[in-house]
């Protein structure tokens, strides 16, 4: 997981980074969407799918008591394994 610092300007603009604007080819104009979930704030470029995955895995937490940092924790873990098994 990376982590890319950005600055809130004074009326309200935010700039995604280069690097991020390359990765998921963003262009100007395009809509990006900011999801909060328990304080944690995502800014996704995929729309369609992503209110109804956020419903999902917080009945999902809810049903098993994980709270959201196990579930970071969880998904850090998960990556780590992954990164491994690719490029190790």
């Amino acid at each position: 997981m990376k982590s890319f610092p950005v600055r809130l300007d004074q009326d309200g603009t935010i700039i995604v980074p280069k690097v991020i604007q390359d990765a998921l080819n963003l262009h100007k104009g395009d809509y990006l969407n900011f999801l909060e979930i328990e304080g944690l704030i995502i800014l996704t470029s995929k729309n369609p799918k992503v209110p109804q995955l956020i419903e999902k895995i917080t009945t999902i937490r809810e049903e098993e008591d994980v709270s959201l940092e196990e579930l970071l924790e969880g998904l850090e873990h998960e990556r780590k394994i992954i990164y491994k098994e690719k490029y190790e």
